[in-house]
């Protein structure tokens, strides 16, 4: 398995939350915006048990898809290095990076779009009071709320109700438009993330009307990695995904009780809208979430763990009041 990431250190040693202001010349995940500030940000293949620098910031999927630093690119070749895939290429003599005390970005730190799929886990509809749905309930979060996997997630002011959500993403690789199937969008996906999809549900349920949005929206809402891992080497119809708060289990579940596949997702959304490469879709989230009334709500102080397994890694997150 090859999984791909970036990331750096902690911005000059400063929170998160301090340099949030400089988003638009931020450097995580690879995607430069501006000039990029020091230092610089390393940019990584994981290779089993080690992390290996690639040079010029090019990660690559096998057989068809390439990712580097403007986000995920259709096949072919690296437009400015010729680079190849990244099955053809030598990394064993790469040196090896120490992420260690270093602060780990998103794989894409930039999507053009964050689509979310609510309710789609029949156990997660069941413990909302609310029926399967027939159709896929579509909300969208802002690109800017993807941060990375263990940065800290903002409480809005104000906000006494804020949840979680783990999450398998899609990665979607290929311009995709009115595909006439399942195995056409299939090959439209690049390869998947594991994603926390936090959610304000005042915002959600009180102010947003009929739609969802503005209770997904709020900064920070959107860890995402820590790595991505290639179409080719997952099994999506079969991953666990698990939750922890302060140690204590919340969500524990799998991805076969999904009631709409990835495959199917992007199929249907090409129906309505154009996915384009580097646009990220969350398939929903299993039952276990405070919404249930099972669990008190996310405080401040409070340490989140989420859980893709070996394949998808770890994510921990501190939450702290904006």
């Amino acid at each position: 398995m090859i999984g791909v990431g970036s990331g750096g250190d902690a911005l000059g040693g400063r929170p998160f939350g301090a340099v949030r202001e400089r988003r638009a010349q931020d450097v995580e995940g690879g995607v430069i915006e501006g000039q990029v500030p020091e230092p610089v940000q390393q940019r990584g293949a994981m290779l089993a048990d080690r992390v290996v620098e690639l040079a010029g910031g090019t990660f690559a999927r096998p057989r068809r898809h390439l990712v580097c630093d403007t986000g995920v690119m259709a096949a072919g070749r690296h437009p400015e290095t010729g680079t190849g895939q990244l099955a053809d290429l030598d990394l064993t003599g790469l040196p090896r990076v120490t992420v260690d005390g270093k602060r780990i970005g998103a794989p894409i730190a930039r999507p053009g779009a964050v689509i979310g799929v609510g309710l789609n886990y029949a156990a997660h509809a069941a413990e909302s009071g609310l029926p399967v749905p027939e159709r896929p309930i579509i909300f969208f979060k802002h690109p800017n709320t993807v941060v990375g996997p263990d940065d800290d997630v903002l409480i809005p002011p104000g906000a006494q109700r804020v949840d979680w959500d783990v999450e398998l993403r899609v990665v979607i690789g290929r311009r995709a438009s009115y595909l006439a199937s399942d195995a056409e969008a299939a090959d439209c996906i690049a390869g998947y993330v594991l994603s926390h999809d936090v959610s304000g549900r005042e915002h959600q349920l009180e102010h947003s009307g009929p739609q969802w949005s503005l209770g997904k929206s709020c900064p920070t809402f959107n860890p995402v990695g820590p790595w991505l891992v290639p179409a080719a080497a997952v099994q999506a119809n079969d991953i666990r995904l698990a939750s922890w708060v302060n140690d204590e289990v919340r969500q524990d579940s799998s991805t076969a009780d999904m009631v709409f596949g990835p495959a199917e997702l992007v199929r249907r959304l090409s129906q309505y809208m154009v996915l384009e490469p580097g646009d990220l879709i969350t398939t929903g989230t299993p039952e276990g979430v405070a919404l249930s009334g099972r669990f008190p709500y996310l405080q401040a102080g409070d340490l989140m763990r989420l859980s893709g397994g070996e394949l998808l890694g770890e994510q921990r997150q501190r939450l702290v009041q904006a």
